[in-house]
């Protein structure tokens, strides 16, 4: 009995009794795992000291409108100062209130204000896009439709759509001996060519069954163009139209160049004549506006008209 009670006390005796503080390692674990504590006591919605919230769209969005504008008015100003005929943007200014006072006065056939300027380039792009609307869009369609009259015309597409719109002008002045015929004929014919493109594309896009039911339902042409043609093609249709109005109002303003008469262009081409080139500026900021004016009509029609 004596021996088992000395081989306890023996075993007690090697038993180490802790003195000092935890191992350091440790130490530093049970810190790190404190401070995540804090950290998720102060994160949760209940007890956060702040919330970060983000800008609104429409706030970053002017903002970054805001800041282009400002940078390329400021290159602007900088390149002005360094000399030369290029007006800063404060004489441009200056010379835009007078203009745009009385944009509509008529002193005669070959001095008119801006505004009837851009008001006959506008009557002769919508006259030619008009008549390219009426011819481009059927043809599309049946192009699209039929595979017979789509190889026929391919060529004569791959040929003549390369060409410049300007080259068409001395056959529009040679055809219709007047300037102002021709400018409409020259928008017609640039105008053309992205409509039939894209409504043909549009119907080639059209699934077969589609056409397939079409006629296991024994539906006449005419009801498989009101049914299933239009309302799919539709988005393309619209797409080659705001190609087609975008074309049409650049290439106005080169062929009113070449042409003379009323308009934006040759009113361009008559300022540099008078040597004002802040008027030049002025015009080329007005033919940017009312260009950006029709694509954002454009581009609301096809959002009007578009098919999921």
């Amino acid at each position: 009995m004596s021996a088992i009670l000395l081989k306890k006390e023996t075993y007690a005796s090697v038993v180490p009794l802790r003195t000092t503080g935890p191992h350091p390692a440790a130490e530093m674990l049970g810190k790190r795992a404190d401070a995540a504590r804090v950290r998720t006591k102060a994160s949760s919605p209940s007890q956060r000291l702040y919330t970060r919230t983000r800008a609104p769209d429409w706030l970053v969005r002017s903002f970054a409108v805001f800041a282009g504008l400002t940078l390329f008015i400021g290159a602007w100003w900088l390149v002005a100062r360094q000399g030369g005929r290029l007006p800063d943007p404060g004489v441009v200014w200056d010379a835009a209130i007078k203009l745009f006072a009385d944009p509509f006065y008529s002193k005669g056939p070959n001095d008119q204000g801006i505004g009837w300027n851009v008001l006959m380039s506008l009557q002769r792009v919508g006259i030619g896009f008009g008549c390219a609307a009426l011819v481009g869009i059927p043809l599309g369609f049946m192009l699209g439709r039929f595979r017979f009259l789509s190889d026929m015309a391919s060529p004569i597409i791959a040929l003549l759509r390369p060409v410049s719109p300007l080259a068409w002008l001395p056959i529009g002045l040679l055809v219709f001996k007047a300037a102002n015929p021709a400018a409409i004929y020259v928008i017609f014919i640039c105008s053309l060519w992205p409509m039939i493109i894209n409504t043909a594309v549009g119907v080639r896009q059209i699934p077969q069954e589609y056409l397939n039911i079409a006629r296991v339902l024994n539906l006449s042409e005419w009801a498989v163009f009101t049914k299933i043609l239009f309302p799919a093609v539709l988005p393309y249709m619209i797409t080659g139209v705001r190609l087609s109005v975008g074309i049409a109002w650049l290439v106005i303003v080169a062929a009113e160049m070449l042409t003379g008469g009323v308009g934006i262009g040759f009113w361009v081409w008559d300022e540099w004549n008078n040597l004002k080139v802040e008027h030049i500026i002025i015009a080329i900021i007005t033919i940017g506006v009312v260009g950006l004016l029709l694509e954002q009509a454009l581009v609301l029609l096809a959002r009007r008209f578009s098919y999921a």
